[in-house]
């Protein structure tokens, strides 16, 4: 079972030269791009199966035991983002392969989408099983270099100034995450996430905290929480509506995996949990104000993806056993409802022409699926019961008033608020664009617009054109079907949220003290007591004949 780990991310990097190699052959790349990720959705429940029923499953890349090799760890955490994330990403390539076909590929140039999306496919899974810091830092960096490529599809001016805006916050983040890796490694002699766990406690107190704050300003920039967010409503809006959908589901919460892993690993001490509570409170309220004030559809997700954000800090800011679980499914909830949202945008923004939800009208009558599936994410996302927005939210207010605090409390009933808030937007873009007849529009009479068939598994949509020419692009049956399928993985969050929470507990219960994790990467013996009888690491490299170490 152990050599299925580093699959995840080899077989991505091989598809992705595969498939650039395929370039001048469409439906070759389309096909090696569907069956790398398939593959790898098969092998992420493998994976999730195995560790949920057995130990950690840990590879030392090499033979070099850790901590001077590379460390490769899935444990239920890693293999639960590893499955949902490929999952993820499987649909909305289908999507995009629809998008593609239906426009001839203008949005999505398939020699360049393909091999940069399995390469950033990579980066994401990399970073879930990175038992060292450095590689989770290459993570980063590779997803980094393919997001930049994908979010400038088409090099038109608004998508090179998005690119740009997101490149340079994107680097600043690393940059500061680089220099605490440095500072550790000067400071500890290592940066395998395990190792560091032992021996971290042992610097000052200040020193502690210095490094501390760098990981959680730099995993923050990456997440997307207030104040370091104001890069995330001008960048995503502008890419095409699967690489959004894909940034939107995902790459936020590759840092918020990384904030989870810092604070019940590196630094499980409370000292810098209710500096982490307010940071929730405040990017929730800020989020969701951003939300309200939006009339675009794409600008207004990317705000409330910012205030929920604020939710999953939460869970992690209360330190808790309860609180990291409910964090743990709330995220998994989030990846697949904000990432069916953008996709049903997508649909939208075919369907009527723009984004703009004042310029919108008619919609449920043009086209009744795509309401539905705009409707039941949206109600999904707002907390409606018995959806699994709302088992979350519940789980995590249920975790808030355990730990009890004045703080916690303040927490709860914002929300509480917060999620009353987010009906407003999403409400009100139903109402506004589905619900309102296209007559009622403000400048109904000047815009271009154009009846189309009801059937969105027609490859050409058609119609009587009631303007003097054409505002809408035709819906393909796969573009149709991918957000179905991502509607229909939400429902069945829903359907199994009990035995989805238990193993989301069983993942937060693991990540409680640190001896689970250290003896799986170091052994039943940590490093740090595995000395010889001169003093030194007794599995140090250098001190084993070299005909006794693994090539």
């Amino acid at each position: 079972m152990i050599s299925l780990v580093p699959l995840v991310v080899l077989l991505p990097l091989i598809g992705a030269a595969a498939a650039l190699l395929s370039s001048r052959r469409p439906i070759l790349q389309r096909g090696i791009t569907v069956v790398v990720l398939a593959a790898v959705a098969v092998i992420g429940i493998v994976l999730l199966i195995s560790v949920d029923t057995g130990e950690t499953l840990v590879m030392q890349v090499g033979g070099w035991p850790a901590p001077f090799g590379v460390s490769l760890v899935v444990d239920r955490l890693s293999a639960l983002m590893v499955s949902i994330s490929a999952i993820v990403l499987l649909a909305v390539l289908i999507f995009a392969i629809g998008q593609g076909l239906a426009d001839g590929d203008q949005e999505t140039p398939v020699s360049i989408y393909h091999p940069a999306y399995l390469v950033l496919a990579a980066g994401v899974f990399n970073a879930f099983i990175a038992g060292d810091l450095f590689n989770l830092y290459v993570g980063f960096e590779i997803l980094l270099v393919a997001s930049y490529v994908l979010l400038t599809l088409g090099g038109t001016e608004p998508r090179i100034r998005a690119g740009t805006t997101y490149i340079v916050v994107s680097l600043l983040s690393s940059l500061l995450f680089l220099a605490a890796i440095a500072m550790l490694y000067a400071s500890t002699g290592t940066v395998n996430i395990a190792q560091l766990s032992e021996r971290i406690g042992d610097l000052p107190a200040q020193v502690q905290t210095l490094l501390h704050v760098m990981l959680l300003v730099a995993f923050g920039i990456k997440a997307a929480v207030f104040p370091l967010s104001f890069w995330l409503p001008d960048s995503y809006p502008t890419a095409p509506a699967p690489v959004t959908a894909v940034f939107a589901g995902l790459l936020t919460k590759v840092g918020v995996y990384a904030i989870i892993r810092t604070e019940t690993i590196l630094f499980p001490s409370p000292e810098l949990n209710n500096a982490l509570l307010i940071v929730a409170l405040l990017t929730m309220v800020v989020g969701i104000l951003g939300a309200i004030a939006q009339a675009d559809i794409k600008r207004m997700l990317s705000f409330t993806l910012v205030s929920h954000i604020g939710y999953m800090v939460l869970g992690v800011g209360l330190g808790t056993a309860a609180g990291v679980a409910a964090a743990i499914f709330y995220t998994v909830h989030h990846i697949v409802v904000q990432t069916t949202l953008f996709l049903a945008t997508g649909l939208i923004e075919r369907r009527g022409g723009t984004t703009s939800i004042n310029s919108l009208g008619g919609l449920l009558k043009a086209s009744p699926i795509v309401g539905v599936l705009y409707f039941i994410p949206a109600l999904n996302l707002g907390g409606i019961p018995p959806f699994s927005g709302f088992l979350g939210k519940l789980g995590l207010l249920e975790a808030a008033a355990e730990v009890g605090t004045p703080l916690a409390y303040v927490l709860i009933g914002a929300a509480a608020v917060v999620s009353l808030f987010t009906l407003y937007p999403l409400a009100r873009t139903w109402n506004l664009a589905f619900w309102r007849p296209r007559s009622e529009v403000d400048n109904y009479e000047s815009m271009i617009t154009v009846e189309l068939h009801d059937d969105p598994w027609a490859g050409r949509a058609s119609g009587a054109v009631t303007g003097s020419t054409t505002a809408t692009r035709s819906l393909s049956g796969w573009m149709v079907g991918a957000t179905t399928a991502m509607v229909a993985v939400s429902v069945g969050i829903t359907v199994l949220a009990g035995p989805l929470y238990a193993l989301s507990t069983r993942a937060g219960a693991d990540l409680q003290g640190t001896e689970r994790y250290v003896s799986s990467v170091l052994g039943p013996k940590s490093a740090e007591s595995r000395l010889g009888p001169d003093g030194e690491l007794a599995d140090d490299p250098s001190n084993v004949p070299a005909e006794e170490v693994a090539p």
